[in-house]
């Protein structure tokens, strides 16, 4: 017979230790902190062995605690999993992908025809947002994470990396008349801004451009402000392609206008940008789907 510390105690330590947060924990589970912290308590006096550093921010696990985590997270990660595809009774229920809106709107909407010319009897649902939504939490059954590292909470597929650069409608070079050689020769134009949501200070902005091209050319003078921001990435490209100004956009994002000449690069200079990674959790009943579709994303172009 199995011998187990209470469930209830098992999920608060699980929580807390994904979240580095006995807050974060209560919020998932719905208690307070205080009954966290009794619940790890009990599973302390459980395994004889303290399983928190008990100090200040942030929160950090002893080597017990360090040796439980993992087995407790793959085992919920595998109950989650089971209990999905035990509840699940549409085996035709779509595949649920979540993307970032700007990823979404340019890159994967466009070649979803090739999809469903690959996988006729696979529905997608596509769910645009730039949060990031919960997985464990059944939100949705794959993510496309976009960030300069893979993601650390799941096993995580590189699709591809982007660059940014300069780009604009060609008609706005052509009605300056005016040959582009130096990045100065940019300031002639409205230059066009949007918020970065992860708040990255070494983001591909026009702020990091600039600094960029002084390096290289400690002459420049820069006394202007951008001339247009957004709130959303599409906006500024929404905006760029009106021949509104120049911004600095993803290859990847704006890859189609490019081919396609509705946008040319103004200015060589080029930022690194982030990778784009496919993420799902371990376990999940629906592996299979998600193999394919992460196979997809990879060869499709």
């Amino acid at each position: 017979m199995r011998k187990l510390p209470p469930l209830r105690s098992l999920h608060a330590f699980e929580a807390a230790a994904r979240h580095g947060s006995f807050k974060a924990a209560a919020e998932e589970l719905g208690v307070t902190p205080t009954a966290i912290s009794h619940q790890i308590r009990l599973l302390e006096g459980t395994c004889g062995r303290q399983l928190f550093q008990r100090r200040p921010r942030p929160l950090v696990l002893t080597s017990a605690g360090a040796r439980l985590f993992p087995a407790l997270r793959n085992g919920f990660d595998a109950l989650a999993g089971a209990i999905a595809a035990v509840a699940e009774t549409d085996e035709q229920a779509p595949l649920r992908v979540t993307s970032p809106n700007a990823f979404a709107s340019r890159w994967l909407v466009p070649r979803l025809p090739r999809w469903r010319e690959a996988h006729p009897t696979i529905p997608l649902e596509i769910i645009g947002t730039d949060a990031v939504l919960d997985l464990r939490a059944g939100a949705a059954d794959v993510a496309i994470r976009y960030a300069r590292r893979p993601p650390s909470d799941f096993p995580a597929q590189e699709v591809c990396r982007d660059t940014f650069f300069p780009v604009c409608n060609p008609n706005l070079l052509e009605r300056d008349g005016r040959p582009v050689q130096r990045v100065s020769d940019l300031l002639r134009f409205p230059l066009i801004h949007f918020d970065w949501l992860n708040k990255d200070p070494e983001a591909p902005t026009w702020r990091q451009w600039l600094s960029k091209a002084r390096s290289i050319d400690p002459n420049l003078k820069v006394d202007k402000a951008w001339d247009l921001s957004f709130r959303e990435e599409l906006h500024a490209i929404d905006a760029v392609l009106a021949g509104q100004g120049i911004a600095i956009c993803s290859d990847v994002i704006v890859g189609h206008e490019l081919e396609n000449g509705l946008l040319v690069k103004a200015h060589p200079l080029s930022l690194p940008g982030y990778g784009f990674y496919i993420v799902s959790m371990p376990h999940s009943p629906r592996a299979a789907v998600i193999e394919s579709f992460s196979v997809w994303m990879k060869d499709v172009r």
